[in-house]
């Protein structure tokens, strides 16, 4: 077997780069501030699992986190009271709407329909403290620029990724005529986005969106090439279909955006169901060996995860009405080769809890992935429990199966590796403790309750 080169945390936790093109993607402050303690209070937070359970069950599948914080940003384009329906409740929502009460709208929110008005927003400098956790926040600037001609913000912040470049962002709203006058501190963006031919420098989701934002109020046609296509992304574009903007070619990499004057009416859209989120339960129903069912899920987004699933051995059925059943005991897991790739391919958020799936796999699996370095740490956290892994570098690695996982005291690296160690958790031996909750919880609305309602033996506690 090929010798492993060993590589230090840090290397594998380093800014994230692009390997090929695939790869890219006042009073009312004072209150906006407010709605992010809980967000503060909640930082000390971890899971308490008690591995073993077999999960059972169905699954309602929230709203896409991805899809509902480019229409939160994209109401600013509208009139009147907007109606977002299936909106997940998470800390990045709760501060995307934040920065929106910052910015002048009035929000309303009532489970998991939000009622958005932004007739008052103005145009003023976001500051840090509504950005630092939230790279989401990025995309307010498309919608910004098309409805005050300028924009200014603290860079935006995130998880353990790093920071990431927002140069395709700035180069495709230069090619709409839009001057950069950003600093070392701050985004600083001038001018009314004019019809252009955009081509992207990369598959980036949120440049596609902010693109898609700016265009819309940008009188002619607005080609944007190299555009991501992620469900997210075609939901950003049905929203404002609805709406009165004409777009072609939704789904595919080349949109073209028939912009038109005035604001847009409000209107009522449901978020489309995410499919990240679906494509944890599932594996959670596979690794404890139960049966899940989900509700709510669009099968069509997970086109190449539900491929991998089968070609791992497991037993996946997709019936007429679009609910989605795994039998994990009645699966019989085989080692299989995953390589992350832009939608349709195999998403790289799934990579991770794919990868507890490939410790209970009989042969040796391999990951590639290919679109972010710092995607790999997680394995050192499987290693804790019991994993055998061999990393080959930044962007490889081999998992060899089975292993009975053992319980332990592990970390959340990012949002999707803290998904991948709940997994772990669920199919070990023992009690497993997941730290770093802040992270799962930003991208995950109640996992801990929906788990325990299949019959997880999981509490969430604050330390």
């Amino acid at each position: 077997m090929r010798k492993p080169v060993r590589l230090s945390r840090a290397s594998l936790a380093a800014e994230p780069a692009i390997l090929t093109p695939l790869a890219r993607a006042s009073e009312r402050a004072k209150d906006a501030v407010s709605l992010l303690s809980s967000d503060v209070a909640s930082m000390n937070v971890r899971y308490r699992i008690q591995g073993g359970k077999r999960l059972s069950g169905i699954v309602q599948i929230s709203g896409s986190k991805n899809a509902a914080l480019p229409l939160i940003a994209a109401t600013i384009l509208t009139t009147g009271d907007c109606i977002l329906r299936n909106v997940p409740h998470l800390r990045d929502t709760e501060t995307m709407l934040s920065i929106l009460q910052f910015l002048g709208a009035t929000v309303a929110v009532n489970g998991t329909t939000v009622t958005i008005n932004t007739d008052e927003v103005e145009s003023k400098t976001i500051p840090h403290d509504l950005v630092s956790k939230l790279r989401g926040s990025i995309v307010l600037l498309g919608s910004m620029l098309a409805r005050f001609g300028e924009v200014q913000m603290a860079y935006p912040g995130g998880c353990v990724l790093g920071k990431r470049s927002i140069d395709a962002h700035t180069d495709a709203f230069s090619q709409m005529g839009v001057e950069n006058l950003s600093t070392n501190d701050k985004i600083h963006l001038k001018g009314t986005p004019k019809a252009s031919h955009i081509v992207l420098s990369e598959f980036s989701v949120t440049a596609t969106e902010n693109a898609l934002l700016a265009a819309a109020f940008a009188e002619g046609t607005t080609e944007i090439e190299l555009a991501a296509a992620e469900p997210h992304v075609q939901d950003v574009c049905t929203f404002l279909s609805e709406r009165g903007v004409r777009i072609e070619g939704i789904g595919s990499h080349t949109l073209r955006v028939h912009g038109r004057k005035g604001l847009l009416e409000g209107k009522t859209h449901t978020v489309t169901p995410d499919y990240l989120e679906a494509g944890v339960f599932l594996l959670a129903g596979i690794v404890t060996k139960g049966r899940v069912t989900l509700k709510g899920a669009n099968a069509k987004h997970l086109t190449s995860f539900i491929g991998s699933l089968r070609r791992a051995g497991v037993l996946c059925k997709v019936d007429a009405s679009g609910d989605i059943t795994v039998d994990g005991e009645a699966s019989v897991l085989k080692a299989t080769r995953v390589q992350t790739n832009i939608f349709p391919g195999f998403p790289t958020d799934l990579q991770a809890p794919f990868g507890v799936l490939q410790t209970q796999a009989t042969g040796v699996s391999r990951i590639f992935e290919v679109l972010f370095e710092g995607r790999m740490a997680y394995l050192y956290e499987l290693e804790k429990m019991g994993a055998s892994i061999e990393i080959l570098n930044s962007h490889q690695a081999l998992i060899i199966g089975p292993t009975k996982l053992q319980g332990r005291q592990v970390a959340s690296n990012d949002i999707r590796a803290g998904a991948a160690m709940v997994l772990a958790g669920l199919c070990a031996e023992g009690e497993t403790i997941v730290t770093d909750v802040q992270y799962i919880e930003r991208g995950y609305d109640r996992l801990e309750e929906k788990l325990k309602k299949l019959g997880a033996e999981i509490v969430r506690e604050e330390e």
